[in-house]
């Protein structure tokens, strides 16, 4: 089957990459010309553990193709997924000017039946609206299904080839036929296909993000608890993640969430309900609660150095908003790094992906290490934002000649309380005594 894919940015590439290796013919289309000559000649614009040796494969087998020209990519294509970026406006709301832009773009080029795919996460409605900028040019049929993706960054491909499910919202039997056919090689194993309308399909994402967002955020609340108390959140989760109500996965706290998903997802699930005349309290408190504990740490490290960072070198491991990705949007370090230089301190970061993004946004604002330890020469701490693996197990003997204090303030919980005792290091974490 031929199928265009709209947008290459992660959700795009991920998902033409993804398709093409079940020997399906795909087409992405970008308005981007560089980044298109970019991918053209096999040179891939993301990092995402996985990706690229299926992306050069299908490249070099012919079943992977990119272009500028909508009309090119959609010619022949009886499915055309719309993976277009829908940012946060000022109210919150997603901006859904690139996806009914397009819309409107495909209402002028179509000459025959099509399924239209919202993959991008969109507000409740979004079909209804795709589906009037198109039919405003284009009088045949067509459908437009919502097909929202449950992609994680850092297990993107994985996730793609093998979900857990695959939601399809569409009252359309004929495109329920192809949706149906397309993913049959994805769910073999019998992994459900789960058919509804569109309204509901477009819902589901945004409420199983906004479930996770608020399990994130209820456990860092706990976290705060425990400080107080003097409990032990790592007891704490092991004891309720037991219940197989509540689960183990998303109890381990932190620093926050960021990324592309979490964030603006909240936030546009908030501004639909209140359009809707509701007020999602829980979601409200959950935002909130994020944005406070991106900053948590600070007040551990002020009163480390007495009130006083003014002067104080702070090396910074992790910028990542989560391992195994180059993905800085609202990423925890990020907050924290405008926090510390705020109070006068000064920041050197390393990273193992991300800090080519870090450079485009920061400048100079920061130094960069060329390695994990290198940042720490002359620093006062060391601050861990992002649990990458190669962060878990390091070298302590390192770290402890190479800082002026053996001091670490460690936002993702990594090692050991007494562990790090025994070793001498004035060690803090999240929750824990």
């Amino acid at each position: 089957m031929k199928i265009a894919v709209v947008g290459t940015g992660y959700v795009g590439l991920v998902t033409g990459t993804c398709f093409a290796e079940t020997g399906n013919k795909v087409v992405c289309v970008d308005i981007d010309k560089s980044k298109v000559e970019k991918l053209s000649n096999g040179e891939i614009t993301i990092y995402e553990p996985g990706l690229e040796k299926l992306f050069l494969r299908n490249l070099k087998e012919g079943r992977l193709k990119f272009t500028t020209s909508l009309a090119e990519g959609i010619e022949g294509a009886p499915i055309i997924f719309l993976a277009l970026p829908t940012p946060p406006g000022e109210d919150g709301a997603a901006d859904l000017r690139y996806v009914l832009g397009v819309a409107d773009e495909l209402g002028k080029l179509m000459k025959d039946y099509k399924v239209i795919v919202d993959k991008s996460t969109v507000p409740v409605g979004t079909a209804q609206k795709v589906h009037s900028a198109v039919a405003a040019h284009y009088k045949g049929e067509f459908d437009v299904v919502s097909n929202p993706e449950f992609l994680r960054e850092g297990v993107a491909v994985d996730d793609f080839m093998k979900p857990d499910r695959v939601v399809i919202g569409t009252g359309s039997e004929r495109a329920r036929k192809l949706m149906g056919d397309l993913y049959a090689p994805f769910v073999r194993q019998g992994n459900p296909v789960i058919y509804m309308d569109e309204r509901s399909a477009e819902l589901t994402k945004y409420a199983a993000n906004s479930f996770l967002a608020t399990k994130i955020s209820f456990m860092n609340e706990i976290a705060q608890l425990c400080e107080k108390l003097g409990a032990d959140v790592d007891m704490v989760r092991r004891g309720i993640g037991s219940d197989e109500r509540i689960g183990k996965r998303f109890l381990f706290p932190g620093i926050g969430y960021g990324g592309s998903c979490f964030p603006k997802d909240v936030q546009a699930l908030i501004r639909s309900s209140e359009e809707a005349d509701y007020d999602f309290k829980i979601l409200k408190a959950v935002e909130s609660v994020n944005e406070l504990q991106k900053k948590h740490l600070l007040p551990k490290v002020k009163a480390y150095f007495k009130g006083a960072l003014k002067g104080k070198r702070i090396a910074l491991w992790g910028l990542a908003f989560k391992p195994n990705t180059d993905d800085i949007r609202e990423a925890p370090a990020l907050s924290l790094i405008e926090a510390l230089t705020a109070e006068g301190a000064s920041v050197i970061a390393f990273d193992p992906e991300a800090m080519s993004n870090v450079k485009k946004t920061l400048g100079n604002q920061i130094e960069y290490a060329a390695n994990q330890y290198e940042a720490l020469v002359g620093a006062d701490a060391l601050i861990i934002a992002t649990e990458w693996s190669e962060f878990r197990t390091p070298d302590f003997e390192m770290i402890g000649e190479r800082l002026k204090n053996k001091t670490i303030f460690d936002g993702r919980n990594l090692f050991e309380v007494k562990q790090m005792a025994a070793l001498g290091y004035h060690y803090e974490s999240i929750g824990r005594p």
